[in-house]
């Protein structure tokens, strides 16, 4: 059935409900259609190919200027396929390279090879809900061994940074060196917030200057590992693997994962060739529910640390995205015959962090809920918070989700006059089914929640308060680094979207000069109460929480009840922790002053810019043939 929308002509099957399937990519050779320049679509995959000839409605803008200024490439109309555009769910990006000069042939889909994708993991889990998920398309799939480092024992961090500025580097490793010193002194420099953006391929190098990659975050010079614990909600085992220094690659690695059945399966065949690798499944007992925390607990020699991110574990995911990373400090051990609660912090971190791997209700996880109970973790500034699968009452309801938030915002946000007013932000990668209308669940519980003031003090009515919702435009995708593919991990479905446009007069663009980040799309979710200047916050939020009811938390019951579906975890920064009234929003994150430095690095610009007319949510299942991305593609889904 086609219709015209707001969003142009689709096609939807019988049923509205049901998600959309997959998207996969065949390969189309133009010399075996000549006479086709434009996608076709071919039952339930995506035909993708490059444009020849540049479409008379393509200009040279001033956007194009600045983007080719960046160093980046403006769609490509050349005619030659790329590699890099590669479709939703299939097997291209498992053959990515990480030189985007370097071109390979398309490969055959996901479907073919038997491998399991976000989105085919997003079609088995939410088929018939009314919500969707954040995830990745595949990674790549580089070699990797399974053969075990020798077991050592290494040198303090500091020592091996000394030997490592020693040594004289060969050509080959001269860089990743840099890379791991730059970041360990990042770390010795006393960033007050701990907060971080990944590293992204593809951008000027002063970007990624104060940003880490996985390889950083699992660097000898951060600790000599033991063993370590990561929370995910997609895994590529052989390429996490290496992403462990080779001395650690044989160090106990638990997996906590939501996998069920065949991609169950899947995954226990992929660990099976490291013993050293051990599966966790969490319970998902409330339908549609997934495991989407981000999380690593890394067990050192010289003491224990968190990790509270937003990537997948995939290649894809650490490439060329927008992310955001938690990286607490290095908890040391408490002296022997401490009690369980002794290393507490001022935000009860400890308490609230063993209180969520209990939720797990898994025995495999006591054991690291026993060191956490050894190391003292009162340095923490961040508040943690959970989201767990199910229903909660009482008192209950407060220890997660949303209410949680709010519960922490009603008992340490600002009390100053004025502050009623403060607009909110909300930036996310996915969206859920919210209703039929905003007071569904949007501004009623929701707003509720991120407007909620010090206990005793009065706020305004909440249509009065700003709501600023960041979601990437179609122009957004188009003239990303990866092209059109990136909205692979942008799986707002039209389906979804035709039942809300309300929800899309709230929408403000995805912009990141000031952090070099415009063209990387964002996966990274973050919430915030902002000032109406733009010069302040009252808070901020990076998690792993899409704007949806499943992940934050829904009332049922005349609000006597809390339902949530998934596994979800961040962090909420409150200036009180930092002994601060408010937090000035940092302009300049690259100037190095000491006045940036204890100002907050917000990753996105501010203030957000509104959807102009032309503009539209990149939706991920519905044709884009206007015009070429960077790599001189189009998109066409079934």
């Amino acid at each position: 059935m086609s219709q015209e929308s707001l969003h142009g002509k689709w096609t939807v099957s019988s049923s509205d409900e049901e998600d959309p399937a997959p998207l996969s990519l065949q390969p189309v050779k133009k010399e075996e259609h000549p006479d086709k320049d434009r996608a076709i679509s071919h039952g339930k995959q995506t035909t993708l190919f490059n444009v020849k000839q540049e479409p008379e409605h393509t200009r040279k803008t001033d956007k194009n200027k600045s983007y080719m200024e960046s160093g980046h490439n403006k769609p490509s109309v050349s005619g030659k396929t790329s590699n890099k555009f590669l479709g939703s769910g299939s097997e291209e990006r498992k053959n990515a390279p990480s030189n985007e000069q370097k071109r390979l042939p398309f490969m055959t889909s996901s479907r073919d090879s038997g491998t399991t994708t976000p989105a085919v993991k997003r079609k088995k889990e939410s088929e018939n809900s009314g919500w969707c998920l954040s995830s990745s398309d595949e990674e790549t799939d580089s070699e990797h061994t399974g053969e075990r480092a020798t077991r050592r024992r290494s040198p303090s961090p500091k020592k091996r940074k000394s030997e490592a500025e020693k040594r004289s580097p060969s050509p080959g490793d001269s860089q990743q060196l840099d890379e791991s010193l730059n970041s360990w002194d990042l770390l010795e420099g006393g960033e007050p917030f701990r907060f971080y953006l990944n590293k992204v391929t593809g951008i000027s190098n002063r970007y990624n200057a104060g940003a880490l990659n996985i390889k950083d975050i699992l660097s000898p010079l951060f600790g000599t590992l033991k063993a370590s614990v990561q929370f995910n909600y997609c895994f590529d085992v052989k390429w996490l693997v290496k992403q462990y220094p080779p001395e650690f690659r044989s160090k106990p690695l638990l997996i906590v994962h939501g996998e069920k059945r065949e991609s169950k399966v899947r995954l226990h065949e992929e660990a099976h060739p490291y013993e050293n690798v051990r599966l966790c499944q969490a319970k998902l007992d409330i339908a549609f529910g997934t495991h989407h925390t981000k999380m690593m607990l890394l067990l050192y020699e010289e003491g224990f640390r968190v990790v509270i991110h937003t990537s997948n574990l995939i290649h894809d995911d650490w490439y060329q995205k927008t992310q955001g990373i938690w990286l607490s400090p290095l908890y040391p051990k408490l002296p022997e015959g401490s009690s369980d609660t002794a290393g507490e912090s001022c935000t009860n971190f400890k308490h609230d962090l063993i209180e969520y791997l209990v939720s797990y209700r898994s025995p495999t996880l006591n054991e690291w809920i026993n060191h956490i109970k050894e190391y003292d973790l009162s340095e923490t500034r961040v508040y943690l918070i959970g989201s767990s699968p199910g229903r909660y009452q009482g008192a209950q309801k407060e220890k997660w989700g949303h209410l949680k938030l709010r519960k922490l915002l009603s008992e340490h946000a600002s009390s100053d006059s004025g502050e009623e007013t403060w607009p909110v932000i909300g930036q996310y990668s996915s969206i859920g089914s919210l209703g039929a209308d905003k007071t569904k669940w949007l501004t009623s519980e929701f707003q509720q929640t991120l407007t909620t003031l010090q206990k005793g003090v009065t706020f305004l009515p909440k249509h009065e308060i700003p709501l600023h919702l960041i979601y990437p435009t179609v122009e957004n995708v188009r003239t990303s680094l990866q092209g059109y593919p990136a909205g692979g991990s942008l799986p707002y479905s039209i389906q979804t979207a035709q039942k809300q446009l309300w929800l899309h007069s709230y929408f403000h663009k995805w912009s990141a000069d000031v952090t070099g980040r415009t063209h990387a799309m964002p996966h990274i979710k973050t919430y915030a109460r902002i000032s109406p200047h733009f010069k302040e916050l009252a808070w901020f939020v990076v998690t792993s929480a899409n704007l949806s009811k499943a992940a934050w938390g829904s009332m049922e019951k005349n609000n006597t009840q809390l339902m949530i579906r998934s596994y979800e975890l961040g962090v909420l920064f409150l200036p009180s922790a930092f002994n601060m009234k408010t937090f000035t929003v940092q302009k300049n994150q690259f100037s190095g002053s000491k006045n940036s430095a204890m100002s907050f690095p917000v990753p996105f610009d501010v203030p957000p810019e509104r959807y102009s007319g032309k503009d539209k949510p990149w939706i991920w299942n519905i044709p884009y043939t206007y015009g070429p991305d960077t790599h001189g593609n189009i998109w066409v889904p079934s």
